[in-house]
This record gives C-alpha cells, sequence and structure tokens, in this order.
C-alpha cells in the first residue's frame, strides 16, 4: 500500500437514517417464537455503527430492553455472533473479541495477534478503556498473564500504543535496517527486544524506509527474513506488524483466505474481520483477496457459509455483481 493510498469500507451510513423507524422495525422482527431474521439483515448490515447505537438507544426507551440482550435470546450460532457483533462500538468489538481470547481454558493468540498487531495508536487506547468498562479488568494485566516470552514482551509494547505517528528520519532507517539484520542473524533475546522495539515504536512511514533499507542489505524481504530465523507465535506476531505497516487490507485479505482456506472455515476470524474492517478497509479487502487468489471473497464466503449466516456476510461483504 503506498504512502497516502485511499481505502474504502463497505458500510456507509444510511440516507433519511430514521433510529425510531428502525427501532419499531426490529421489535416487531424480534417478536414471537420465529424471529424475522431477514429484516434484521437488511436493517443491522444497511447502517453505520454509529446509527445502530442510535437504533439501540431507541429500542431500549420504546421496548425498556437492550437490544444486544435480546439478540442474544433470540438468535443463535454463527448467525448471532454476527447480529450481536455489528452492535458493538468498533472499540467494545475489539475488547470483546480479546476478552473471549484470553478468558476459559487456552488462548486464543491468533486472535491476540490479529487485532494488536494491526489497529492504531488511538483504536489501542479505546479499546483499553472499553475492556476495563465491560470486564472490570485491565487489558495489559490480563494479555500479561495469558502469555509468555518475547511474544508477551511484544504484545505488552503494542497494547501501550506508543508508536511514533508521521515521523520519518531517512538516516535513522539504515541504522534500524541493520539491527533488523542483525538481529535476524544473532538471535539472542537481546536481538529480539530490539527487533520488536523498533517494529512496534517506530511510525509507519519510517518503518517503509527502513524495510526498504533491509532489502538493500540484506536482499530479502523482512518477512521472509524473519520466517527464516524465528518460530512460534512471536514469529507470527512480528510478520503480522510487518504485513499491517506494509499494506493492511492485504494483511487481511491473507487471514480471510487462510480462515477460509487452510482452516475449513474459521467463523470467528471471518466474521471478526468483516465485521471490524466492514466502515474501514473492507471494500479495499476485498479487491486485494480477487488480485492475490483469483477468487472473490463474496464467492469464496458463498461456497463456505449458508443460510441466514451466509446471507448477514455477503450483506456486510456488500458484494457486487461480478462477485457471483
Amino acid at each position: 500500500m503506498f504512502c497516502g493510498e485511499y481505502v474504502q469500507g463497505t458500510i456507509f451510513p444510511a440516507p433519511n437514517f430514521n433510529p425510531m423507524m428502525d427501532a419499531q422495525m426490529l421489535g416487531g422482527a424480534l417478536q414471537g417464537f420465529d424471529c424475522n431474521k431477514d429484516m434484521l439483515i437488511d436493517i443491522l448490515t444497511q447502517r453505520s455503527n454509529a446509527q445502530r447505537q442510535m437504533i439501540a438507544g431507541t429500542y431500549q426507551s420504546m421496548y425498556g430492553r437492550d437490544l444486544i440482550s435480546v439478540l442474544k435470546e433470540q438468535l443463535s450460532s454463527h448467525f448471532k455472533e454476527v447480529m450481536v457483533g455489528l452492535m458493538y462500538p468498533p472499540p467494545s468489538y475489539d475488547a470483546h473479541e480479546l476478552w473471549h481470547a484470553m478468558k476459559g481454558p487456552g488462548t486464543d493468540e491468533n486472535c491476540l495477534i490479529e487485532i494488536l498487531a494491526s489497529r492504531t495508536n488511538g483504536e489501542i487506547f479505546q479499546m483499553r478503556e472499553a475492556y476495563c468498562l465491560q470486564y472490570s479488568n485491565n487489558l495489559q494485566e490480563d494479555i500479561y498473564s495469558e502469555t509468555s516470552g518475547h511474544f508477551r514482551d511484544t504484545l505488552m509494547n503494542l497494547v501501550q500504543a506508543n508508536r511514533e505517528e508521521g515521523y520519518s528520519d531517512p538516516a535513522m532507517a539504515a541504522q534500524d535496517a541493520m539491527v533488523l539484520w542483525e538481529a535476524c542473524q544473532q538471535k539472542t533475546g537481546e536481538h529480539k527486544t530490539m527487533m520488536q522495539m523498533i517494529l512496534c515504536n517506530k511510525s509507519y512511514p519510517q518503518l517503509w524506509l527502513v524495510f526498504q533499507e533491509f532489502k538493500n542489505i540484506s536482499g530479502q524481504d523482512l518477512v521472509d527474513a524473519i520466517n527464516d530465523c524465528y518460530d512460534g507465535y512471536f514469529q507470527e506476531l512480528l510478520v503480522a506488524i510487518v504485513r499491517c505497516i506494509q499494506d493492511k487490507p492485504s494483511y487481511f485479505a491473507y487471514k480471510l483466505y487462510r480462515a477460509i482456506h487452510d482452516f475449513g472455515f474459521h467463523n470467528k476470524t471471518v466474521i471478526r474481520i468483516l465485521i471490524a474492517r466492514s466502515e474501514i478497509d473492507l471494500m479495499t479487502i476485498r479487491k486485494r483477496y480477487k488480485e492475490r487468489f483469483g477468487k472473490s471473497l463474496f464467492h469464496d464466503i458463498k461456497n463456505f457459509a449458508s443460510g441466514h449466516y451466509e446471507k448477514a456476510l455477503l450483506a456486510i461483504c456488500a458484494g457486487d455483481v461480478e462477485d457471483y
């Protein structure tokens, strides 16, 4: 992704928005034993998140009930996850995903990697606040207790949201690239620490220069070098950080492809990426997906999902006629 490239989501604020009418329609759709799932999809996937928050407030005033609680009661399985996920404000949704990735037996390291490697300083700051409000827990403390080693150190650095912004220094880029190259050769604890400090704290424009310098020095792309030198979740996290800096929509296209094809449709990952990126860069992710993998994201979702779950995912994806 070149500097300043325009990225686009798939969901935009609905024109002529009427929260009272939407809340009434949802009230009707959620009544009785068999709720009107098509109506839920038509309303919730065609409104921006800010509009959904207004609908939820109006619904609460009209019916005296929390809309998320009603959706959880009335719906089931993956369709429920999509509809409920759409109702969280973005920082709360990230917090919700991180909480569920760490609570209970085992930790979903892939979820931690995907969220923390890709979010901006502002997004991470808001996510920490939401996490504290929703779960009365400290996100940093939970990450510290659920992870270990250099993987933990890198996550802890990312969650500080201390990345420099907008600043680049060409002279420093060559130095940083040398440090990264040495870290790939030496692989000591100290070198791992220096590598993650550069990748977590330097600005995106600075790191674009560093990656170019790294290629000049080593003749290798940094992702390939990291894959050759390291393994485990530490390696996966470093690669995710580099990929997000190089081209975030491409990173998410790759994650979606793997979730759909390598893991037999890993529902949680597909749902999370579609919802989280829907108003940021999902249209660009779809473009990258088609360019890189030949098939459209719309086509692949259609092949693997079914019923109202499929319909909801495709509505978020906002498929075009040529995608069928």
